[in-house]
């Protein structure tokens, strides 16, 4: 019996030994493969410039989540991370210096081919004209030319009086920028002449010298000062004459800066001018040239207003003198806009089915005429008519450089506004028809335009909307089109401009006012355009009114300050939002935006869709905190002040001890609400992922930023990871020290799914690290017990 029982112990002593020699071996094994994976872990911190450091961190912070969303929950084995490490390619050492040599040789290489191919360039007609087709070619653009021409002689005419000045004027505009602009246009279908817009600015500038010089509106005699301006056969110089010469200076300055800013390749300054912008500004110079025109329309005799309010102080001058109406000017606007407007609205009804437009503006002004004519409008009526014009060329003449000063600021946005109608058309046509249109010549093409024949009594000018709408409409094939266009201008400037001696002004102003209708279309457009975007309607409305209350110059300034401020606050308060997983895919969007979206426990992926720069850095700390629901800077004052708070109850109960009781120690309760004792609360997250795939650049002070947060979010024990970099950031968030130890190491992810998996890893590891070191803590007696059971 007894060596029974002594066998049954050896038995179960060999048994207790087996066992414990089995937990051993799994101890063993388990330290093995923590030491194993705590070495990967930081070998994978390292190579991502996240400080080891991170690993010791409690997982108190972030073990509570409990997101029943997740597709992936805090017990459940991670996807195996798997570290993705481009190299990156050596960047180019760009040197100014070097550059600037290399394009000054570029420029400086003189031989036959640099000639010929320089040659080319500056006039693209040597590169056309060569292989022009005349079987194809031709008649479209004899047509395209001859209508064009007919309907630009009244337009010349009307829009001389709107730039004051006499009606030869606006015929030799269109006459030498025709020419001109047939030899260096890359456009085929662009009409180079006398605009509307350009017109008004022109005509405020030169009312304002000649008010400044002392002339009359009413007169052509001088009545204060002495006009400085060139001079005529006689030697002196009237109205006119000093009106001429400072829009020919005016001409000369703005195509000199035309030209500068297409040599030194500035045409990107044209992108400024938006859209909505450059409508707005049309719409508003529109309402302005109708008001100028009224009272031509009604024969009033009222002084012309410059400066701001010039549009209320005349609309209040005309109702002021309506009892002074001409009723023979009157009658005539009326019929002549009852006869216009239904046959313009019929051509452009059934443009599509007729091969060219009715030319009903010149039947109009030559029904006009022939009236006026026959029934002696000017001197029975004291109507209004153009008076005598004369024929032939007037001499050359060469700008007054007395004018430059004064006429420099006005000049600029002449030019802006010139060559960007230019560009713009140009580049409609030319996709439209599939051709390439150089920006650059263009500028330089239409700034020819403006300086040299601004030696022939021309004003600066700019491709007319309405005529090269009519031109590319009526089968033009080439710029040949102007030429043809240009000799019936001839014909007008040599033989036939006498008779129109008699045009009554109301007609010229009926017909400045009717080809304004495009202009006035744009506010039918307003409320769709509200429905597309509703700040680029409220960019058209300020330059629109700006451009109408103000003047036209500080229109367009306004407009364009205030589209610039548009796009800083639309970078300065962008969109920021909360990721989400697409279920069983690697695709992650916006949670609020789709439904099929979930969150990942313990994850938080942040979006903010724009770069970081000074501008938006708040803005992008609060947006962080509001989407995280985490403020790093509130939980951090709240664990200081409850730390100072048990530090201050712990002394006190030692003085209290020490006092009282002398040498006895606090209770064990006591020492547990010590300030060592204070934890961190608990969070819903453990990692914080950054998308940057919309920041395009980062400055030094979105820089400062991205380490404070990183910094800030440490403290409470979630790291901070960034996806979606592009090269350009990577390389500025190494160079600026992102994450302290990287060591050249990529500091962060190519994707968000990447940044994801590290962190499911990272997080699957620390709570392993915490079981096995809750596990050790436990009595070896329990673990034994635990061994034999």
């Amino acid at each position: 019996m007894q060596e029974r029982e002594r066998h049954r112990a050896q038995r179960r002593l060999q048994a207790t030994k087996k066992s414990q020699r089995m937990v051993g071996e799994e101890q063993r094994l388990k330290e093995w493969k923590k030491t194993s994976q705590r070495h990967n872990l930081q070998h994978e911190l390292k190579e991502y410039g996240l400080p080891a450091a991170m690993e010791d961190k409690s997982s108190q912070t972030s073990g509570q989540s409990k997101d029943v969303q997740s597709s992936l929950t805090p017990e459940e084995p991670p996807v195996n991370f798997t570290h993705i490490k481009l190299e990156e390619n050596e960047p180019i050492d760009f040197r100014t210096k070097d550059f600037i040599l290399k394009k000054a040789r570029e420029v400086c290489k003189c031989n036959h081919q640099t000639i010929i191919t320089f040659f080319c360039q500056l006039f693209p007609v040597l590169d056309w004209l060569p292989h022009y087709n005349i079987k194809m070619q031709l008649l479209g653009d004899v047509i395209s030319g001859l209508l064009v021409g007919i309907v630009a002689i009244p337009q010349s005419i009307s829009y001389s009086l709107l730039a004051n000045q006499d009606p030869i004027y606006g015929i030799y505009t269109n006459f030498f920028c025709s020419i001109i602009y047939v030899a260096m246009a890359t456009s085929r279908h662009n009409f180079v002449g006398s605009f509307g817009v350009l017109c008004l600015m022109i005509g405020q500038s030169v009312n304002r010298h000649l008010q400044l010089a002392g002339y009359d509106d009413n007169t052509d005699s001088l009545l204060v000062g002495n006009a400085t301006s060139s001079s005529d056969e006689m030697g002196t110089c009237d109205r006119s004459c000093y009106a001429i010469t400072v829009a020919l200076s005016l001409s000369f300055l703005v195509g000199l800066y035309q030209i500068l800013l297409g040599v030194l390749q500035l045409g990107f300054v044209s992108v400024y001018l938006s859209e909505p912008l450059l409508s707005g500004f049309v719409a508003g110079s529109s309402l302005t040239i109708i008001t100028s025109q009224m009272k031509y329309l009604l024969g009033l005799n009222i002084p012309r207003h410059e400066g701001v309010g010039s549009f209320i102080l005349t609309w209040v001058d005309l109702f002021r003198y309506i009892q002074n109406t001409n009723i023979c000017d009157l009658v005539t606007s009326l019929v002549a806009l009852a006869v216009i407007i239904p046959v313009k609205m019929i051509n452009d009804r059934y443009k599509d089915k007729m091969k060219a437009p009715f030319p009903v503006e010149l039947l109009v002004v030559i029904v006009a005429t022939v009236v006026s004519y026959c029934f002696n409008f000017e001197e029975r009526y004291k109507s209004s008519v153009c008076g005598a014009i004369p024929t032939g060329f007037r001499k050359p003449t060469l700008p007054d450089t007395k004018l430059f000063s004064s006429l420099a600021v006005d000049a600029l946005p002449i030019a802006i506004i010139g060559f960007a109608m230019t560009v713009s058309l140009a580049e409609i046509f030319g996709k439209k028809h599939g051709y390439a249109v150089r920006a650059n010549q263009e500028m330089i093409a239409i700034g020819m335009c403006n300086l040299v024949p601004s030696f022939f009594y021309c004003f600066a000018s700019s491709a007319a909307l309405t005529k090269t709408l009519l031109k590319e409409s009526t089968g033009t094939q080439t710029q040949l089109s102007s030429l043809v266009t240009s000799l019936v201008l001839l014909l007008v400037l040599l033989w036939i401009a006498p008779l129109f001696y008699s045009l009554q002004t109301a007609i010229l102003g009926v017909v400045t006012i009717v080809n304004l209708r495009g202009g006035l279309k744009t506010f039918c457009e307003t409320p769709r355009m509200w429905q597309l975007s509703k700040l680029d309607t409220v960019v058209w409305w300020i330059t629109m009114l700006a451009s109408t209350l103000i003047t036209t110059e500080i229109g367009l300034l306004v407009g364009v300050c205030f589209a610039l401020l548009c796009v800083i606050f639309r970078t300065q308060r962008p969109r920021a939002t909360l990721l989400g997983k697409v279920s069983n895919t690697e695709i992650y969007e916006d949670q609020s935006a789709y439904k099929q979206v979930s969150s990942i426990a313990n994850i938080k992926i942040f979006r903010f869709e724009s770069s970081l720069y000074y501008a938006n850095k708040d803005y992008f700390k609060t947006a962080l905190y509001q989407k995280t629901g985490v403020n790093p800077a509130l939980l951090a004052a709240r664990h200081h002040r409850a730390k100072t708070r048990a530090r201050a109850e712990t002394g006190n109960r030692k003085s209290i001890f020490n006092t009282l009781f002398g040498c006895l120690k606090p209770s064990k309760k006591h020492v547990e609400r010590s300030p060592t004792s204070v934890c961190l609360p608990s969070l819903d997250m453990h990692t914080l992922i950054i998308d940057c795939g919309a920041m395009q650049f980062i400055d030094t002070m979105g820089l400062s930023v991205l380490k404070e947060t990183h910094s800030d979010y440490q403290e409470l024990g979630v790291q901070v990871l960034l996806a979606n970099c592009n090269p350009l950031l990577r390389r500025r968030l190494r160079d600026g020290g992102w994450a302290a130890g990287a060591h050249g190491g990529q500091p962060a992810f190519h994707s968000v799914h990447h940044a994801v998996q590290f962190a499911q890893q990272w997080y699957h590891e620390q709570q392993q690290e915490s079981r096995e070191r809750r596990d050790a803590a436990l009595d070896p007696e329990d673990l034994s017990v635990e061994a034999s059971l």
